[in-house]
């Protein structure tokens, strides 16, 4: 717990200098990364200098100053993510007229909430609904047999459909689209299309057990090793099970005493020897009711430099289908400014004169560290977004971490004016037996600070859009953003009203 100054150190005149040394930074970091700014595209370039601007913000130690703005009943600077430099003058106009910031520059409030919105717009589309974000659900072959489901998903309120390329072929794809095309004409409603880059497979491949009653799968318990392959080398390895892993890049990347996760987090392990194309892990956490490993689950390495190419000859082989058909593409397990440029490329490429969107996938702990230079670099294009993918970033970041990750990331986006898709099992029990459950439904209330939710396939996935839509469109007259709005509220009306009729 911080140690708090009291209150009696500091002045109007102290607080001042402070905020204006910081605003001095602002101004400065203009000049100083203003070729990183003029390649920007036009849309981003006041966005990505509100982006210096928090940055240098966030990296003060400004509590304190905080706590003193808040109590004489100020800003505390708190909502400032979409116009940082703007505020703080605004602070400062309060506390001393004479300030010697420019009154030119920084993006004001009014200018940011334009920004924000456009942006948005440009890449998802026209809200459905005034300030409710919009609800992506993912399509599977199976959902496609006719297009009366997808009829009621777009009247119940999906506006963007999602493809994974990691599942099904082209003409299931097209199949998907096709359907979907003939709903829209249907509903008078209309629907983008986000397709998912599969990425690197990081999995189980199969199992050699040494037992053979195992079969193809293997039951782990704590302190058991396990050796890790790429595939058979011709030795009988009699000491360890066998795990044959893909890709064969992450045997070389692990060095001992690393973590590696096996199937969402059910399997920790820790690697204890690395050999030449073998590496020994034991088992140190098992969080699963049935402690059995099975083949084509994933991998983590969260410690781990992993040195994977984020684009796989799949990967390109599927983006000239993309580049056709989808207005977003997911950049599965981007990590670096390098592999936007790489996408992009490959996009300009194949996509004679039309290319979709780019959504950068945040699901690794490269793409955390990387975040301001992944998205300076994706808003050098016309439009941009991210994904809080909070599956396998859970997993690499460790459970206990997703929910302050997931605030720095929003808040981070927010200060560029990029829109932001929160993903990965909202509503998920809902969407599978009907029910959700109470933190489902919390959770869901979550992504109205988001500009897009994402929901998964499901039995019930009709029912489920329906209950997000009421819980989005509540939500979005107590909250925009991380900013609380004060509604009128009927707590507060009917007491009134009730004390009134007493009173009379």
């Amino acid at each position: 717990m911080m140690t708090l100054t009291p209150p009696d150190v500091f002045t109007n005149e102290s607080v001042a200098q402070q905020l204006v040394e910081i605003g001095k930074e602002m101004e400065e970091a203009e000049d100083l990364y203003s070729d990183l700014l003029s390649a920007l595209h036009p849309n981003f370039r006041r966005s990505g200098t509100n982006l210096l601007h928090y940055l240098i913000l966030r990296s003060k130690e400004i509590r304190e100053i905080q706590e003193y703005l808040h109590q004489a009943g100020l800003s505390s600077l708190t909502n400032s993510e979409s116009h940082t430099l703007s505020q703080v003058k605004n602070v400062l106009s309060w506390l001393n007229h004479n300030h010697p910031l420019s009154p030119l520059g920084g993006c004001d409030f009014t200018t940011a909430l334009w920004l924000r919105q456009s942006n948005a717009e440009r890449l998802l589309g026209i809200y459905p609904v005034q300030d409710r974000p919009h609800i992506m659900v993912t399509f599977s072959a199976e959902m496609m047999i006719e297009s009366a489901l997808v009829e009621q998903m777009l009247n119940e309120g999906m506006s963007i459909a999602r493809i994974n390329c990691a599942h099904d072929k082209e003409e299931d794809w097209l199949k998907m689209i096709e359907v979907l095309r003939k709903a829209e004409f249907k509903t008078g409603k209309t629907c983008k299309i986000y397709m998912d880059l599969a990425g690197p497979k990081i999995r189980v491949r199969s199992i050699a057990p040494l037992k053979a009653t195992e079969k193809k799968q293997l039951k782990l318990k704590e302190g058991m090793e396990l050796t890790l392959r790429y595939r058979a080398s011709g030795k009988k390895t009699e000491e360890n099970d066998v795990i044959y892993v893909e890709p064969r890049e992450i045997l070389s990347c692990v060095r001992v005493g690393e973590p590696i996760v096996f199937d969402d987090g059910k399997f920790e392990a820790t690697v204890v020897k690395v050999d030449p194309g073998a590496v020994v892990v034991r088992v140190v956490r098992i969080s699963a009711k049935k402690p059995v490993l099975k083949p084509e689950k994933g991998i983590n390495l969260p410690n781990s430099d992993l040195k994977i190419a984020a684009l796989t000859p799949d990967d390109l082989r599927n983006i000239p289908f993309i580049c056709k058909y989808a207005d977003m593409v997911g950049y599965s397990f981007v990590i670096s400014p390098e592999d936007v440029d790489h996408l992009r490329a490959e996009l300009e490429k194949n996509g004679n004169g039309r290319r979709p969107s780019i959504i950068l996938k945040i699901e690794r702990l490269g793409a955390i560290k990387n975040l301001p230079g992944l998205l300076l670099n994706g808003m050098k294009d016309e439009s941009l977004g991210v994904m809080i993918a909070r599956g396998d970033l859970a997993v690499e970041i460790g459970f206990e971490r997703l929910s302050e990750i997931q605030e720095e990331i929003l808040w981070i986006c927010e200060a560029a004016h990029v829109p932001v898709i929160w993903a990965t099992q909202v509503l998920e029990t809902m969407n599978k037996t009907g029910y959700a459950t109470r933190s489902e439904i919390t959770d869901a209330a979550m992504g109205s600070r988001a500009e897009c939710v994402m929901l998964n396939k499901g039995p019930y996935i009709v029912k489920t859009i329906s209950m997000l839509d009421d819980i989005l469109t509540r939500q979005m007259g107590h909250v925009h953003k991380k900013r609380y709005i004060m509604r009128p509220l009927n707590i507060a009306r009917k007491f009134l009203e009730t004390q009134a009729i007493r009173i009379v």
